[in-house]
């Protein structure tokens, strides 16, 4: 039987932290009165991309721990190919998120800031829970990218924080000023 060598998580975890301080770096910077408001009924408000966000996280998570409670699939080479993770990032093409926003969780910005940084917690610990497995047999299929494996799922924890942050500034830059 193969040893299995620890990944480095290292990158990781800077990715997720770097994504995380973007993320409420800008959060901080949109006005009180402005949180939960929206620009045009097309478009989310701040509070309803926090709520988003952490609802994507929670479930990426959720995901994961199902994906290991099974044996690994063995896939082919065609069928574990996939688009690289940075483009959840991209802001240049709008996507319809699979994930129904749960409005209950929309909130004042401590509470949805505070709802977030849990969520955080959360992957951090699975993280941990997991560091001596090797995560990159478990593989999930992402709608846009294709099969990901777990440590990859992760990034794209990262990445999706950043492309919210990212229209975080945009809304508030539709405001009149």
């Amino acid at each position: 039987m193969k040893a299995y060598r620890v990944k480095n998580l290292a990158p990781i975890l800077s990715l997720l932290q770097m994504s995380r301080d973007r993320f409420f770096a800008i959060a901080t910077e949109v006005p009180a009165n402005l949180w939960r408001e929206s620009p045009n009924a097309a478009t989310w408000s701040p509070a309803e991309i926090a709520a988003h966000v952490t609802m994507a996280e929670q479930f990426i998570i959720a995901r994961s721990k199902t994906v290991l409670q099974a044996p690994p699939r063995q896939l082919p080479v065609l069928l574990r190919s996939h688009l690289p993770v940075v483009l959840v990032a991209w802001r240049g093409r709008k996507r319809k998120t699979p994930i129904q926003l749960d409005s209950s969780l929309v909130a004042d910005r401590p509470d949805a800031l505070s709802r977030l940084a849990a969520a955080r917690e959360g992957t951090l610990a699975f993280i941990e829970s997991t560091r001596a497995q090797d995560l990159s047999a478990y593989r999930s299929p992402h709608p846009f990218l294709g099969s990901l494996n777990i440590y990859n799922w992760i990034r794209t924890i990262a990445y999706h924080q950043l492309r919210h942050a990212k229209q975080i500034r945009e809304v508030v830059e539709t405001f009149p000023q």
